[in-house]
């Protein structure tokens, strides 16, 4: 895949904070800090994987790319444009470009509706196929595509296994011809042989129809054979940024190394000498000064806890830590 002169999607400096509110007034006395200062960009064609402990803020940053929650600052430029200043109008005819598949698809679909209906259902709002016959052809198609079998499309939801329906979220996802399509945990839910069909599967679409997809997971084991760009999350920062070998390989962060210490293995050579990232992940409504991971790195230098870094460009990627600069003094 080759990367054009513009991004298909670019995002810069989003941040989406919650109020916390309490008393009979319901006064904001604190914020949660869900993502802060988020910046990555995706290409045409390609995944960008971004990965981190669940509540680290990746699924808020998924849904605040498509403004299902609202973020207070930042830009999400998608096709040359900047969804955060789109009008509702705007917006609602940009989304026909930007999909979304959930963990739970059991959640995600109506259990009222038939198949058929839901799949045709975007179809309709968006006035792809002349009629409902034609849509229907087109809904028999995209079952075939995900793999079921298109008699089955009068059932309801509940008729069909888990993976089953997540292929029938895929089909849902693909009826109005998206570029871009946001994957949240969306096989993590699922048993580990279902996963590898489902992730083979997004990957013969992105190959067949160069689709981007913004892969959200907390499981990297998953990433490496699906993602082109890794960006790793902590308290609602990028840590960690650039290229799936590069990260995999040589962790310039000592959270990613902590994370990929963590991915079981049979195999000795494979077996990451970093150790596992341990304690708790502190509150995002009252982070660490300094470096958030300054209370759980095992490399913690005393400047950790109370200078905050930025993020350091490496050759091919990016690290959100002190260690990426000269050191000034020892570690401990």
């Amino acid at each position: 895949m080759s990367r054009g002169s513009e991004p298909l999607l670019r995002v810069s400096g989003l941040r989406t904070w919650y109020p916390i509110r309490q008393g009979l007034m319901r006064r904001t006395t604190g914020w949660v800090q869900a993502a802060s200062d988020v910046a990555f960009t995706i290409e045409p064609g390609e995944t960008l994987a971004l990965v981190g402990e669940s509540g680290c803020g990746k699924s808020t940053v998924g849904r605040s790319i498509l403004r299902l929650e609202h973020p207070q600052a930042g830009e999400v430029v998608f096709e040359g444009r900047d969804l955060l200043a789109l009008e509702a109008h705007e917006l609602r005819a940009a989304r026909q470009r930007l999909q979304i598949i959930f963990q739970d698809p059991m959640a995600s679909l109506d259990p009222r509706m038939r198949i058929r209906e839901q799949i045709a259902e975007g179809m309709q709002s968006f006035g792809i196929g002349r009629d409902d016959q034609e849509r229907g052809e087109r809904v028999a198609a995209l079952l075939a595509r995900v793999q079921l079998d298109p008699a089955t499309m009068d059932r309801y939801p509940h008729e069909f296994s888990g993976g089953q329906r997540q292929r029938i979220c895929i089909a849902r996802a693909l009826a109005v011809e998206p570029r871009l399509i946001v994957c949240d945990e969306s096989v993590s839910a699922l048993d580990v042989s279902i996963q590898a069909q489902i992730l083979n599967l997004l990957r013969e679409l992105q190959d067949e129809l160069g689709i981007s997809y913004l892969f959200i997971t907390h499981d990297l084991s998953v990433v490496r054979y699906l993602a082109h760009e890794v960006a790793v999350m902590y308290l609602g920062q990028i840590v960690e940024q650039g290229p799936t070998d590069r990260v995999f390989e040589a962790p310039a962060h000592p959270y990613t190394r902590g994370l990929l210490a963590a991915i079981p293995s049979i195999d000795p050579a494979r077996r990451s000498a970093a150790p596992a990232v341990l304690g708790d992940v502190p509150s995002p409504s009252d982070p660490p000064s300094g470096c958030y991971f300054h209370t759980r790195c095992p490399e913690v230098m005393d400047r950790c806890r109370s200078e905050a870094p930025s993020i350091v460009s490496l050759e091919q990627g990016g690290s959100r830590c002190l260690l990426s600069e000269p050191r000034t003094e020892p570690r401990g």
